[in-house]
C-alpha cells in the first residue's frame, strides 16, 4: 500500500521494525530504496557503525517509489532515493524530486561520467548491456558490435525484451548520443527485421531462449548472465554450456553501461546525513557491498571487486558516456522504437 502525504511511517530499521517520527530525530536517515539484496544489510549496518546515524528504509519497486515520492510532495519523510537505471533517476530529476549536491568526496571518488550533469544524482555501481549468443548457431565474429544485430545475416535469430523497457530505452539513448537519431532508427528497424519472435520476457528469459536454440542471439544485462554463469546448479551449468558473451563495440565507444544510483531528495529532512550517505556509498567498503550484491561493477576506479564471477568474465572497454544522456534521450528512444515496430 502506498500512502500519500505522511509524516510518521513504518520503516525497516537495521535489526528491527519501528514507527518513527521523522522530525523527532536529527541523527537519522530515511532511505527509499528499490534494492533488496542480502549484502545490502551489511551496507546499511556498516554505515550506522561508522557514523552513528540510524538508518530507516522503505523498500519497493523502482517506479512505485518514484510515484510515492511525487504523491508525498513536501511532506515526504524521505532523505535519499536509491534506484536502478539512469532513465528512472533522470525521470525523478525531471519531476523535481532531487536537489543538487556539492561534495568534494563525490567529486574525487566518482568519475565525471557518473555524475548527472545537474549533480542531483550519481551512479554508484554499473551493469553492462551485452550480446549473448548460441555457440552452435552464431559465429562470434558476426556479433562483435551492437550494429551487428541489424545485419541481415542474423535474420530470424534475434531475441530481446520489450522496446518499452527502460533497459532497452537506455541503450537506445546511448546509441542516439553516439550515432544520431537517423542512424539509431535505421538500426532499430534492422533489429526488428531480424527478430526470431516478438519481444517478451525478462533478460533471464532471453538467455534461456538463446541456450535452447529458440534464438541465436540476444541483448541482456550482465548481472543476469553472471547469476547463471556463476551458478553451482547442474541445470544452470548445462544451460550456460550453450551460451557465450560478447562485450560489444570494443573498437569504438565501448560497451554500454547503466547504473544503480542515488540522490538527495529535494525535501530531505536530514540533508547532512543524506550527503554523508552518498559519500559513504563511494567508499571502498560500500562499493564492494553495493556492487557485488547484484553482480555489478563498482563505479569507483580501483575499488575492490570481491566477486569471482565478475573477475572470471574478464575485462572490457566500457562506454564513458555521461549518465544524464541515458535519461534525456529516452523520449526520442521510445519514439524510434515505436516507429520501428520494436514493441
Amino acid at each position: 500500500m502506498f500512502l500519500k502525504n505522511i509524516i510518521s511511517m513504518t520503516f525497516i530499521t537495521v535489526g528491527l521494525v519501528a514507527t518513527t517520527s521523522v522530525s523527532a530525530q536529527s541523527n537519522l536517515l530515511n532511505l527509499y530504496s528499490s534494492r533488496h539484496y542480502q549484502t545490502d544489510e551489511a551496507l546499511y549496518g556498516n554505515f550506522t557503525k561508522q557514523t552513528g546515524i540510524k538508518l530507516n528504509r522503505i523498500e519497493a519497486g523502482e517506479d512505485p517509489l518514484i510515484e510515492r515520492l511525487r504523491n508525498e510532495g513536501t511532506a515526504s519523510p524521505a532523505d535519499v532515493l536509491v534506484t536502478v537505471d539512469a532513465g528512472r533517476l533522470w525521470r525523478a530529476e525531471q519531476m523535481g524530486l532531487f536537489q543538487p549536491v556539492t561534495s568534494k568526496v563525490l567529486e574525487s571518488r566518482l568519475p565525471a561520467h557518473m555524475h548527472a550533469a545537474s549533480n542531483q544524482w550519481f551512479g554508484f555501481s554499473t551493469r553492462a548491456r551485452v550480446i549473448v549468443y548460441n555457440k552452435s548457431m552464431v559465429n562470434a565474429a558476426d556479433v562483435q558490435d551492437y550494429e551487428d544485430l541489424a545485419n541481415p545475416k542474423l535474420k530470424g535469430k534475434v531475441c530481446t525484451r520489450s522496446g518499452s523497457h527502460v533497459y532497452n530505452l537506455s541503450l537506445m539513448s546511448a546509441l542516439i548520443e553516439h550515432w544520431g537519431e537517423a542512424k539509431a532508427e535505421e538500426w532499430a528497424r534492422g533489429v526488428v527485421a531480424n527478430f526470431a519472435r516478438a519481444p517478451k520476457g525478462g533478460d533471464t528469459d532471453q538467455i534461456t531462449a538463446v541456450a535452447s536454440g529458440e534464438c541465436g542471439v540476444a541483448l541482456v544485462n550482465t548481472y543476469y548472465y553472471a547469476r547463471l554463469f556463476g551458478s553451482e546448479k547442474p541445470e544452470d551449468r548445462k544451460l550456460m554450456a550453450n551460451v557465450a558473451l560478447v562485450w560489444p563495440n570494443q573498437k569504438s565507444f565501448g560497451t554500454h553501461l547503466n547504473v544503480s544510483g542515488a540522490g538527495v531528495l529535494k525535501n530531505a529532512p536530514h540533508k547532512d546525513a543524506a550527503i554523508r550517505y552518498l559519500e559513504y556509498l563511494a567508499s571502498d567498503a560500500a562499493q564492494s557491498y553495493f556492487a557485488s550484491g547484484n553482480n555489478e561493477w563498482p563505479a569507483v576506479a580501483n575499488a575492490p571487486l570481491n566477486n569471482r564471477t565478475l573477475e572470471s568474465m574478464g575485462k572490457f572497454k566500457a562506454d564513458t558516456l555521461n549518465v544524464s544522456a541515458l535519461g534525456k534521450n529516452q523520449p526520442a528512444a521510445q519514439r524510434i522504437f515505436d516507429r520501428a515496430g520494436f514493441k
